[in-house]
């Protein structure tokens, strides 16, 4: 049933529920001017994102609107048909940049670029500049390969962006223009329209619930609806990749390609959200409990396989063949967020903490200039791969370049996804220095997080009057934590991840949280094979790993780590930026020479003495590949 109260509509940002959205929670407003997360989006805004247009440019992107404008001559230009996302990703980036700051540099790319897209529109709404260009007009006869509404998806989401940020209408105009255009396409047997079929690759769904939410116009969730439903009967042949062989409502476990189940998967909470649908809300918890179970890297990155980009079995996690698509690990925090405001569970926040400062971050070069498009968790001594797409070098630019401008819109919407509020006040769900607000309340806070666990908040606006709760989320990896409040120390338990601090607050109140962040040792389930044997170190919300250049008298394979030997923290104010490393106790194994045969009798497969002692330098697994080539590893034996 729709809500009876008044709910206010939530702040702008690219998750934008309506007010009888049956959601637990709501985003709040966070501005971010200091500290880590500020650092890394001010590379974005003044590195990455200036670079885009010319990128897409010399890729060929910019050109191909502009044949099929009709304004340019030339061929075609790229290796997908999909291509045309890369520029709506980029103009999304740029749209949320533009509400931080009118930088009038970018606001005119903007706008050039808006004006190509426009033009290269089809008078009845139709945009797809490989069906345009080279499939002489043909349209939505290869949906499993030919992404034409996964380009719609991303192109209905840069220009809710844009509206959102700017509040101007010329590329929203364009979207919906195009939307309109696909609901008059497919529908059921039976409802008059011509197509029965779904994209290989979703993406349409969530975009047209936010074009939902951002024009009211209700056919758009109802589209939304039959797309997410459709999936799963065997309309692409039963194919797993593409989200098709079981129902989502179904489903038992994650399977396929991951950006794609995982965007599926967003436009799935976002119909629970607005529909109230019990249904597909348990699909997503279920499915959420089997991903993070059972196919979740450390890292929090996703996808076992090079080959489809799957995610593979159960327990199924590779160390130096892991796939973790960058995209992948933007795709988690897209859903993972959704989830956490449809249920108000603290666990979804654990992960996207988690993927944030490792699996996502590693996919930017500290410059803002070099990309990973897959994320390993080992690459090992003698890797001589020279970069690409399915690479373990960072590259300036990809065939495939649907991770680096999907990187700068995570970025540059990053504020979105940290704090919500609801009746009962606000929810502080990820560490930042700035200000989180509600309509009612605004508190501050300073922090070196994640460097430092302490983080002071301290309330600037309050009803005088009325009682509210601050709520912190309390990592699940935290084991030890206080908090105060003025001189003393305030006694509340954890519920299900969150201290919740209820009182009547009065400007000035100070809260400060103490996170321990002793490093540790973390093991994994017996059942993934590939690191039996093997620890991992971690401080906070970091992974960390190793790195050949900080080992320079042999390689990473013939390490041993003693968990005997305690940890040590260092903070390096002259490597990688300023970075915190971890260090701990080693040996480097003597391997006895077995000739040109290396296995024995396990009897006598031992490495012999210890070996020679060896200090290990772990740095945060993020800021891995910023130095020389090398080998990497974030799982270490222990004998």
């Amino acid at each position: 049933m729709p809500r009876t109260r008044s709910v206010p509509p939530s702040p702008l940002g690219p998750v934008r529920p309506t007010p009888d959205a049956r959601t637990a929670l709501r985003p709040a407003a966070v501005t971010v001017d200091a500290g880590f997360w500020h650092d890394r989006r001010t590379t974005n805004a003044r590195v990455s994102l200036p670079q885009g247009p010319d990128l897409l440019e010399s890729a060929g992107n910019l050109h191909n609107l502009r044949l099929a404008a009709g304004t340019a001559e030339g061929t075609f230009r790229g290796a997908y048909p999909f291509v045309d996302t890369d520029v709506y990703k980029w103009l999304e980036a740029a749209s949320w940049q533009l509400a931080d700051e009118d930088g009038a540099p970018l606001a005119a790319e903007v706008d050039r670029i808006i004006a190509l897209v426009a033009a290269a529109q089809q008078p009845d709404g139709y945009l797809n500049t490989w069906f345009q260009l080279v499939k002489g007009g043909e349209r939505y006869q290869d949906l499993r390969w030919g992404h034409e509404l996964y380009c719609a998806g991303h192109l209905i989401q840069a220009a809710v962006a844009h509206h959102r940020s700017t509040g101007r209408p010329e590329l929203l105009d364009v979207a919906r223009k195009f939307a309109d255009h696909i609901d008059s396409v497919f529908g059921l047997p039976g409802s008059g329209r011509p197509v029965d079929g779904i994209d290989g690759h979703p993406e349409v769904e969530t975009a047209l619930v936010e074009l939902y939410r951002e024009t009211g116009e209700r056919r758009y969730l109802d589209l939304a609806g039959y797309f997410v439903d459709r999936h799963g009967h065997g309309l692409l042949e039963g194919d797993a990749y593409s989200q098709d062989r079981v129902p989502l409502r179904a489903a038992t476990n994650v399977e396929g390609h991951a950006v794609r189940q995982l965007y599926l998967l967003a436009g799935a909470a976002d119909l629970a959200a607005e529909n109230g649908d019990a249904e597909l809300r348990a699909a997503g918890e279920r499915l959420w409990h089997a991903m993070t179970t059972t196919k979740t890297h450390l890292t929090g990155g996703l996808g076992a396989h090079h080959d489809r980009e799957d995610f593979g079995d159960p327990y199924e996690l590779p160390n130096e063949r892991a796939y973790c698509e960058t995209c992948a690990a933007i795709a988690s925090v897209q859903w993972s967020w959704r989830m956490a405001l449809l249920t108000g569970e603290a666990r979804y926040s654990d992960l996207i903490e988690r993927t944030l400062y490792n699996g996502f971050l590693a996919g930017v070069s500290l410059d803002g200039e070099r990309w990973l498009y897959v994320n390993p968790l080992q690459v090992r001594d003698g890797h001589t791969d020279t970069g690409g797409d399915q690479s373990a070098r960072r590259t300036r630019w990809f065939r495939c370049a649907c991770c680096p401008p999907n990187v700068m819109r995570l970025l540059a919407s990053l504020e979105h996804y940290l704090a919500s509020g609801d009746e009962q006040g606000l929810q502080i769900h990820q560490f930042v220095t700035g200000t989180y607000a509600t309509d009612r309340v605004r508190v501050r806070a300073e922090t070196d997080y994640p460097w430092h666990g302490t983080i002071a908040f301290t309330v600037e606006e309050t009803p005088s009057d009325a009682p509210w709760t601050l709520s912190l989320r309390i990592p699940g990896w935290c084991r030890e934590f206080r908090v105060r409040c003025g001189e003393e120390t305030y006694e509340s338990p954890v519920d299900d991840g969150w201290l919740r601090l209820s009182r009547t607050w009065a400007p000035g109140d100070l809260v400060v949280l103490e996170l321990a962040l002793e490093p540790r040792l973390t093991a994994a389930d017996p059942r993934v094979d590939a690191v039996r044997g093997c620890v991992a170190i971690e401080r906070g919300p970091l992974v960390h790993c190793l790195e050949q250049v900080d080992h320079p008298d042999g390689g990473l394979d013939d390490i041993v780590l003693d968990p005997s030997r305690p940890l040590a923290v260092k903070h390096r104010p002259d490597l990688l930026g300023g970075v915190t490393t971890v260090v701990a106790a080693g040996r480097r194994r003597r391997i006895p020479d077995r000739g040109w045969w290396p296995y024995a009798p396990a009897a006598g497969a031992e490495s012999g003495p210890d070996g020679e002692p060896v200090e290990l330098t772990a740095i945060p697994y993020h800021v891995w590949a910023n130095r020389e080539d090398g080998s990497m590893r974030v799982w270490l034996p222990t004998s």
